[in-house]
């Protein structure tokens, strides 16, 4: 712990250092929130990546890079006099304490799911006085669309309004399907990127009854196509073949050699 806090005092000084505005980094000292915001998205991708490949040395730095923009907002914070890194540490660790009585108040075992459950009944009555409105303001809305699908309907669970049963959400699916083969059928463009999306919205659904994060299941079928395309580039090299002369069938077939 020691340790732990002396790394952290440095990691501090360290940015103080190159947010002086007399001779710090030229880039560091003009940034604000806004112009770093999307910063923080792209370093978590970053974790994830790393996690997704079982690269513990890059998600050593990943997590670094992560903590830097959390360092980052709550020190530009600090010279605004809004709050600093020692008030989030304090917030987050309170939070935590607050919504896990079975650990640290009443002690009783509980499942995972009962534990959720307990998280979410406590932050509800966190914020009691909250005017009535939308049980979708809590959104951000700059969440990354998957992501922000499976929230919408998250909420929208709440209140009693989504499907009861996988069969539900498959018959919907098809449903959903048939509707962008009229729209193409029809040739109708903006209805064609209409039902797409809904085909989109539908999916995560889905993917939602089986507890399964539809940003993951995507980024993962995305790894497997480009490994098994790198696949073909490197299988027509070796055969001294072009794969841009190539027509479909002959492209068809690498493809299932390097399945």
């Amino acid at each position: 712990m020691k340790k732990l806090n002396e790394n952290l005092k440095t990691l501090l000084q360290t940015f103080l250092a190159l947010r002086n505005p007399k001779d710090g980094c030229p880039w560091d000292r003009v940034q604000t929130h806004e112009s770093i915001a999307h910063c923080v998205i792209e370093e978590a991708y970053e974790v994830v990546d790393a996690i997704e490949r079982n690269d513990f040395d890059s998600l050593k730095e990943e997590l670094g890079d992560l903590l830097y923009q959390i360092i980052f907002h709550a020190e530009m914070a600090n010279e605004k006099k809004a709050f600093n890194l020692s008030d989030v540490t304090s917030t987050l660790n309170k939070k935590l304490i607050r919504r896990h009585p079975h650990i640290f108040a009443e002690k009783k075992t509980v499942t995972s799911k009962e534990s959720l459950m307990i998280w979410e009944n406590i932050k509800a009555q966190e914020k009691p006085n909250r005017p009535p409105g939308s049980v979708m303001e809590e959104i951000p809305k700059k969440f990354p669309p998957f992501l922000k699908s499976k929230k919408l309907q998250k909420k929208a669970k709440k209140v009693g309004f989504d499907w009861d049963s996988v069969t539900q959400v498959l018959d919907k699916l098809d449903e959903e399907i048939a509707e962008v083969k009229k729209a193409i059928n029809e040739k109708k463009i903006r209805d064609i990127g209409e039902e797409i999306g809904d085909v989109f919205f539908t999916l995560i659904n889905l993917a939602r009854h089986y507890d399964l994060e539809s940003e993951i299941l995507l980024q993962k079928a995305n790894s497997k196509f480009e490994n098994r395309f790198r696949s073909m580039e490197d299988l027509a090299n070796k055969n001294n073949l072009n794969l841009a002369r190539m027509d479909i069938k002959e492209l068809e077939q690498l493809w299932q050699k390097v399945k």
